[in-house]
């Protein structure tokens, strides 16, 4: 399994010999501006919830790649209405799809398309492949539920916010991490912007005194599980 850092909350997942995108916020993106969009492959688009910052680019990609996107039942039933492929799923359920089984988890946030409609409620993704399994935890404040995940998946790696202001900071990461059972962390959403900028440095401290790897990857670097 591959995972790439397209900055902010995007990521590009390459598993199976398919590929993933989760929450395409990438064209707008000061610091994102060497990735082109129009390179992307994706047969497969997961979004955990509506919001502006993680959708931006979501039918530019699909209209190109003919992606089916992933996401809770009024965001899949929004782009199936504009002739794109879905899948809707709601909390709790899970799919098998030819990359993987995929659990709809979660996550505690706000959920609205830009124009102000309804976007149903947010989630995170839970993702086991044929050899590594993934936490993708969205937009979210630190909740008990993620206590059930290790009661089904054993994870390689989470996948957190720690930007603060609009999600968890680095210190509820930290106990994240420890409700999910998971001490090899992907951090994400922060830097973007004014509100979530963090100290690197400081973060990767804090998770190492806790005996966990924090990694923060320049956008458009992976890594490899």
């Amino acid at each position: 399994m591959k995972i790439t850092f397209y900055g902010h909350a995007s990521l590009g997942i390459e598993v199976s010999g398919k590929h993933i995108l989760v929450d395409p916020y990438i064209s707008a993106n000061p610091k994102a501006a060497h990735i082109d969009i129009n390179t992307l492959k994706a047969d497969f688009i997961l979004l955990t919830h509506a919001h502006g910052d993680h959708i931006l680019d979501v039918e530019a990609i699909a209209r190109r790649t003919n992606a089916v996107i992933v996401s809770n039942a009024e965001i899949a039933g929004h782009y199936s209405k504009k002739g794109f492929q879905s899948h809707p799923m709601n909390h709790g359920g899970s799919w098998n799809f030819d990359f993987g089984k995929v659990k709809y988890v979660n996550a505690i946030h706000s959920s609205s398309f830009p124009d102000g409609s309804y976007g149903g409620n947010p989630g995170g993704f839970v993702i086991e492949g044929e050899h590594k399994n993934i936490y993708i935890a969205g937009d979210t404040a630190l909740t008990m539920d993620m206590k059930l995940i290790p009661m089904r998946t054993k994870l390689d790696l989470a996948v957190l916010p720690i930007g603060d202001n609009f999600t968890m900071n680095v210190e509820d990461a930290i106990i994240a991490s420890d409700f999910v059972i998971c001490d090899k962390i992907l951090g994400y959403h922060y830097d973007t912007f004014g509100y979530i900028e963090i100290d690197h440095e400081a973060a990767i401290r804090k998770f190492f005194d806790k005996g966990k790897d924090l990694m923060l990857l320049e956008i458009g670097s992976s890594i490899d599980l």
